[in-house]
């Protein structure tokens, strides 16, 4: 007996309105990548897909035609137009479905996080039930109300669920759902679990778990929601192998500020790994990060004598402890300059070296980013910077094949935190090399537009004492 295959369709008919952005929503970028394909390397990533059918807004059915001649995602097979509503959008990939056995998982492009737990309960679900959907426990309580406004009924939270998707279906029953509701003049349905509920009443629908995580963004605030998520992915992704150091056999790797701190950690742990590492800073080279021509002079050269650059580090940094009216104007110069203007001269110097390569840049942050610090206002400001200029790089260069990612450190053991602040407790503070650990598995990570965390918990967990 063959097995039946299983068809992710992916269901980015949306328009945005609500998000309010001026495009559809699935093609709203996140982490430098729009929605739909966070969605796409989901589903592709699972062996238990065969296919990606993806069913497009109509008006914006272009803007998704390069996923299919890119090869990043080789199970998406077609991407087709959907209709007016979501019950036509599905009416429309089913008629593009053969075999009454198939397995259909029908997922909105707007729901990025589902993960592998979600999508095997659903498939493996199908093998006993027909229809299957996902759900988690709503947190509230639920009250029912009449058009007056006076609440009716309030039932019991504890047999609520939250509906998400996947919904998934053989596709004999799914199809068989919708013709017998083709019937119905007053034919209508929020979703397509809805459809066989009312229309195949015998037939059972199974609920798998959902999670918080696998939420569907759609409000201004989903997407800043969906973006911290991202960050916190992210910074979990890169501690995962925080034990040892990647193979960077034959890499070309430029750090700017690698003479002491964190840097000098990069360059040692670099070479270690097999890298051809090249460092420039003030006191070692006398190059000057907030020069485009002293920054494309360090960068010309390492192409002659290596042939090419893979990666470029800058972990160059100022920190000046005064409050802002009080600082000097060389002070808040440099801050500026060194912090968030020299990012930006390195970034653009080396983009045309990493599109040969299809490289990467690494910029650091600082916590502080997320709320400026009384003290060192203009310091947390260029931070902040750091990661706007992070997230735009990676939308403006991904056509270019071209990476850009930032490291945002906890309190650190550097020199420059210890002549702002003093002696610290060592227990508060992260090790520079476990920060350069994951500087170098980010930089040999596909990701993009993505602001690491380092923690100093985490790391504590990772290294024991």
């Amino acid at each position: 007996m063959s097995t039946p295959r299983t068809v992710a369709v992916v269901l980015a008919g949306g328009i945005g309105v609500r998000v309010g952005l001026g495009i559809p929503k699935q093609l709203i970028k996140i982490a430098g990548k729009a929605i739909v394909e966070h969605t796409l390397e989901a589903l592709e990533a699972s062996p238990l897909i065969d296919e990606i059918i993806i069913m497009m807004n109509a008006a914006a059915l272009d803007e998704l035609e390069h996923l299919l001649r890119s090869g990043r995602f080789p199970k998406l097979s077609r991407i087709l137009p959907g209709g007016e509503t979501r019950n036509d959008t599905t009416k429309l990939a089913i008629a593009a479905l053969e075999g009454d056995d198939t397995k259909v998982l029908f997922h909105d492009a707007v729901r990025p996080f589902i993960d592998d737990r979600i999508i095997e309960d659903c498939v493996n679900a199908l093998d006993e039930y027909d229809a299957v959907d996902t759900a988690i426990p709503s947190a509230d309580t639920i009250i029912q109300v009449n058009e007056d406004r006076i609440i009716t009924g309030i039932p019991n939270r504890s047999l609520l669920r939250r509906g998400q998707t996947p919904q998934a279906f053989r596709l004999r029953t799914i199809r068989r759902a919708y013709e017998i509701a083709a019937s119905d003049p007053a034919f209508t349905a929020t979703d397509d679990c809805g459809v066989v509920f009312t229309y195949m009443p015998d037939v059972p629908i199974y609920v798998v778990d959902g999670t918080a995580e696998n939420m569907k963004v759609t409000e201004p605030i989903d997407v800043h929601i969906a973006d911290k998520l991202f960050q916190l992915q992210s910074a979990s992704l890169s501690l995962e192998s925080m034990t040892s150091i990647p193979d960077l056999d034959g890499k070309s790797i430029v750090v700017f500020g690698g003479s002491y701190g964190i840097g000098e950690s990069i360059v040692a742990q670099a070479r270690a790994a097999g890298a051809v590492v090249s460092e420039f800073s003030r006191s070692s080279t006398g190059t000057d990060v907030r020069s485009a021509k002293a920054v494309r002079k360090a960068l010309a050269s390492v192409k002659k004598d290596v042939g090419r650059i893979d990666v470029v580090i800058v972990t160059a940094g100022v920190l000046r402890i005064a409050p802002l009216v009080e600082s000097p104007k060389r002070d808040l110069k440099d801050t500026i300059q060194v912090n968030l203007i020299a990012p930006a001269i390195v970034a653009r110097e080396a983009h045309p070296h990493l599109r040969e390569t299809g490289g990467q840049v690494v910029l650091f942050t600082s916590s502080s980013y997320t709320r400026g610090r009384a003290g060192y206002s203009a310091y947390s400001a260029t931070k902040a910077g750091v990661v706007n200029l992070t997230q735009a790089l990676a939308e403006e260069w991904e056509a270019d094949g071209v990476r850009i990612n930032c490291i945002n450190p906890q309190r650190t053991r550097t020199p420059m935190r210890t002549q702002a602040f003093g002696d610290e407790p060592v227990e508060t503070l992260l090790d520079p090399a476990d920060v350069a650990r994951v500087t170098l598995n980010v930089a040999a990570s596909d990701l993009t537009g993505q602001i690491v965390t380092v923690q100093v918990a985490a790391m504590r967990d990772l290294n024991p004492s």
